[in-house]
């Protein structure tokens, strides 16, 4: 499975099974999503570099720590992505973003890319590329082939849901990047939709069919 992170925290956990009912409403998707996104920032950054520095607290003067958050870079893959995005943003606010626009051609599922936007200077940053599901693999693996050409410090990918098949295709086209999710379901269907899933994320997250 490679260097695979499942975040099986009861809260998010909890959270993902509403979100995989058919009655959960649009509105309510949304929230959870941002919710549990705002919970898989603390593990997807737990190894996130820090420097110590120099404060004053209200009794004396300290050491603490912090991490530069103006070197990390969250790439949404569009247009799922950005119900991650918001919730990532949460935590750490001060991050850059950059937008992938990637479609993926309904019968062949090749992804196609129609707009890529990046902050400058990726080669001193720290991406994390957020989607919520991971299922064919080709439109993260699109994703990740392009931020590869600036060279950046470090990739990393989050989603909500994957597969095998998904994991699978991630290891083999980019074995260095790790891929953090909160479940890995039963597998991949004739059309690409994991299953059981929770339906079209997408659609899902904008009300859209």
């Amino acid at each position: 499975m490679g260097d695979l992170h499942v975040i099986d925290h009861p809260l998010i956990q909890h959270k993902l099974t509403l979100m995989r009912r058919k009655e959960t409403s649009t509105k309510n998707f949304r929230q959870l999503l941002d919710e549990i996104s705002t919970l898989m920032a603390y593990e997807v950054l737990r190894d996130f570099p820090i420097h110590e520095v120099e404060i004053e607290t209200p009794l004396e003067r300290a050491t603490g720590t912090a991490i530069d958050g103006k070197k990390v870079v969250f790439v949404s893959i569009l247009r799922a992505g950005t119900g991650i995005l918001d919730g990532m943003l949460k935590v750490v606010p001060v991050a850059r973003v950059g937008h992938i626009g990637l479609y993926r051609q309904p019968k062949t599922l090749v992804a196609v890319e129609y707009y890529f936007k990046m902050p400058e200077d990726l080669a001193e940053r720290d991406i994390v590329v957020v989607d919520p599901m991971l299922a064919t693999g080709n439109t993260a693996i699109a994703a990740i082939d392009r931020i590869k050409e600036f060279e950046p410090k470090s990739i990393k990918f989050a989603c909500l849901l994957t597969c095998p098949e998904g994991i699978d295709a991630m290891n083999r086209a980019h074995p260095d990047v790790p891929l953090y999710t909160a479940a890995v379901d039963r597998e991949l269907d004739e059309h690409g939709y994991i299953r059981p899933g929770l339906g079209d994320a997408g659609d899902r997250i904008f009300g859209t069919k």
